[in-house]
This record gives structure tokens, sequence and C-alpha cells, in this order.
């Protein structure tokens, strides 16, 4: 066919890159800000135990996503496997909630550098008082924090995948150097013991009430290892190679969050901790606990893994949320814009313009409203993990291989069950809810102004545009 209309990316990323853009991307700053948090009515080894089985379900359905890469290792990673699987309409479903997916979390990622700028200098970060947002104070000088992050992040990434890939692993190695110089320096403190840990639930509770809590936010907690089939157009290695990477990247980030779990359980009781960074009203409940044991200079180490942390998550979902628009525009449901790459960079430009944009609206609501729109973006991301699943269960011929992309669909369904379940523990806050359908019907009015357009495309040109192929 030759169509000249459709453009495609530069191989520029090399495998370490890759592994690194998705654990640096599924790690992010959630590691070192929410052990207090997760801990938190539900103990230490709930967490750990929630997270590691989070990382293996996850793994199953890293099963059928190393599948697709290999078979189909085009740009918009679950848009395009959807449309393999269930057609257009459902392209569009799942293309949908990644795209808010994706841009969510790189709000969270800059509001998360203002968080650790008001730990670190308050007298500096909590300037301009302008007001309160659901109970927090939104200040001006944290505003400016989160901007610059972002701006800086779109110049990053505008300047080509190959830049992109070569800072973030940079940027990897030094937060899993700041982990581990964390638990040398804990393990050796007389005062970190394992007998903190204790009660490793949190009394009064069934444990598999807690473990199921945590499990419920695996699909957030784990999210970016799903940017590597977002940058499978531009790998210069076999695809074959991407199960393997996402495997590498979901045992790194298991590991990287167990250990932050456990190094500040054991720092001191944790529910004493806990009590008391409630009581001193802390906004970072981790680098509290690490400043009362190793002082300021843990807290430079843990401010340094953290930093780097957000800096990772900013970085792989400015490339993933670009890359999935990329592919929309190519397919002709986004506008044709998005679909243009930069003349001098060749990187697709325009998304990461536009979640620049978006995501400069996000530090003026304050981070509790923000906290709203990305939990509920947790289920667009289950809602993509199911199409894939589903996808590869269709396209597999081996009994074994289908047994484990439907292991996957069942996964991404109880994922689904449990944030969207009301009466469960894990399930969304009502603001959450309220979010979710707005972001709903926002979809709908969007995809009935395109129907019409979108179905006129003969299905072998949509075929190409989306898969470089005309036959699926």
């Amino acid at each position: 066919m030759g169509n000249p209309q459709r453009k495609k990316l530069e191989k520029t990323l090399k495998p370490h890159w890759v592994w690194a853009i998705a654990f640096g991307s599924a790690v992010g700053w959630g590691a070192f800000v929410l052990p207090t948090d997760w801990m938190d009515g539900k103990g230490p080894l709930a967490v750990v135990i929630g997270l590691i089985l989070g990382a293996i379900l996850m793994t199953i359905i890293g099963v059928s996503y190393g599948f697709l890469i290999k078979h189909f290792p085009v740009s918009g990673g679950e848009f395009a496997y959807a449309y393999i699987g269930f057609g257009r309409t459902n392209a569009f479903i799942a293309g949908w909630f990644l795209t808010l997916g994706y841009i969510c979390i790189v709000a969270l990622n800059a509001s998360a550098l203002a968080l650790l700028g008001k730990f670190l200098f308050p007298s500096i970060v909590k300037v301009g008082y302008l007001y309160t947002v659901a109970g927090w104070d939104v200040y001006l000088g944290e505003v400016l924090i989160s901007t610059i992050a972002i701006i800086i992040f779109a110049i990053l990434n505008i300047r080509g995948a190959s830049f992109s890939g070569r800072t973030q692993f940079i940027f990897t190695m030094v937060l899993l150097g700041g982990i581990t110089l964390l638990g040398i320096s804990v393990f050796l403190n007389d005062s970190a013991t394992v007998s903190n840990i204790q009660p490793a639930f949190a009394p009064g509770k069934p444990a598999i009430a807690s473990i199921i809590a945590v499990l419920a936010i695996a699909p957030w907690a784990y999210v970016g290892f799903d940017n590597i089939p977002q940058a499978a157009e531009e790998f210069n290695f076999p695809p074959e190679k991407a199960f393997r990477l996402i495997v590498y990247a979901l045992i790194a980030a298991g590991a990287a969050y167990s250990a932050m779990i456990l190094i500040t359980a054991s720092i001191q009781p944790w529910q004493e901790l806990i009590q008391q960074v409630k009581d001193t009203n802390s906004s970072w409940g981790t680098g509290y606990a690490i400043e009362g044991l190793l002082g300021r200079a843990g807290v430079f180490v843990i401010a340094t893994a953290l930093t780097m942390g957000i800096f990772t998550g900013l970085n792989g979902f400015f490339l993933s949320s670009s890359r999935l628009m990329f592919a929309m525009g190519r397919a002709r449901i986004l506008p044709e814009m998005f679909h243009r790459i930069h003349p001098r960079f060749k990187t697709p430009y325009v998304g990461i313009i536009f979640t620049a944009l978006i995501t400069l609206i996000a530090p003026w609501f304050g981070r509790e409203a923000l906290g709203w729109v990305v939990s509920m973006s947790s289920v667009g991301v289950t809602i993509a993990y199911f199409y894939c699943c589903a996808t590869a269960f269709k396209k597999f011929s081996t009994p074994g291989k289908k047994t484990l992309s439907f292991l996957g669909i069942l996964s991404a369904l109880g994922f689904f069950i449990l944030l969207m379940a009301w009466p469960l523990n894990s399930s969304l806050t009502a603001p959450s809810y309220i979010a979710l359908g707005i972001w709903v019907l926002l979809g709908v009015i969007f995809y009935i102004s395109k129907q019409k357009d979108y179905n006129k495309i003969p299905t072998k040109e949509l075929n190409y545009l989306i898969l470089e192929k005309e036959e699926v």
C-alpha cells in the first residue's frame, strides 16, 4: 500500500534504556513517599505481600504484552492491541482511558517534586498562599516548582528518544544506589531492628483484607512497565526481547517497593511512627522517619533517590503519553496534528506539548484533588491490561500460552472489581467515581463527534495506519 501519510519514529532505544523506562516509571516517587501511607491500617508485611503478589500478577499479564510486542512492534501499545482483537471502537476506549492515566501520572510526579520541596525547604516553597483545595493549602512556590519540572521534561523529550533513554538510565542507577545506601545505613544502625516491624499485620483487621487492599493498587503501583509497548516502534533491538525486559523491570520494581517498606518499618515501631507522622502533620512520613534515624545526611540520600524517582516518572510517562497520542493521531481518531514529527529531533512533539499544557493546569488544583483523578485512572490502566490479555488469548495458538493470557484476563477483571466495587475497602472514593464518570462522558461525546469520519476509513487502510500491515 505504501501510504505516505503513515509517519514512523526512529529506532534509537537500547535495551537497558527501555528497561530503565519501565522500571523507573513503575517505581517513580511512590516507593519513597507512600510507605507510611500504605502501612497505616494494614501493617508492613501486608503491604510487602500485596505488592509482591501484584508483581506476580503483572508478570502474568506481561506474557501477553511480550507476545503482542513481538508480533506488532508499533507505537500505541494497548490502543493497537485492542484494535487487533476487538476493532476500532474498543481501540478508542483503550486509548482514551490510557491517555488520561498517563497524563495524570505526569501531573502527580510533578506535584511530588513540590511535596519534596515543602519538606526540605518549607520557608521557600510555602510562599504565596493562594487557597485551599480539599484540605490542601496551595502555594505559588509549589506551583512554580511543578511548572518548571513539567516544562524541562517536555523539552528533554522533544529533543529525542535517545536523549530521554540515556538520561532515564542514569536517573535509574542513582535511584537504585540511593535505596541500596539507605538499606545499608539502616541495617548498620543499632536503633533499627526487625522487632520494629511487629506486628506484621494491623491488629484487629483480617490479614487477607489488608493484603487485598494493597493488591488493588498494583495496576497503579506498577503502571510503567507498559511503557515498553508504547516505545516498541523505537527499539533498536529485536522486539522479542521485550518480555524479558518487562519481567526484569517488574522484579526490580517489586524489590524496590518492598525494600523501602521494610527500611521504613524497621526504623522504629511502625505504629508509633505513623502516629508521630499524624501528630506532627508531616507532609512526608518516610522522610520524617529517615531524618529521625540518620539525620540530614539520610534525608539527603532519600531526597536524591526520590528526586530521581520523580524524574524517571516524568520522563517515562511523557514518552508513553506522546507515543500513544501519536498512534491515535496516525489512526485519525485524534486530530492529525498529533501525527506530526519534529523536523530536527524526529519526536512526536505535538503529543509532548499537549501533555505539558494539560499537566500545567494540575498544580493549581492541589495534590489531594489531583489524587482523585489519578485514583480513577487506575481503572483505565486495568481496562488496557484486559484488552491486551484478551487479544493475546485470541491470537495464542498453544494451550499453555492461552492459559497464561486467560489468567491475565482474570487478573485484570479482579483488579477492576477491587477498584469499582463500592463496599470494598479497596474501591475508589466518591470523588474518584465522579471524576471517572466525567471522563467517560467526555469520551462518549468525543467519540460520537469523530465516529463518522473514523468509520469511513477502509479496514485495510486503518490496518496499515495502526499496524503497518494491511491484514491482521
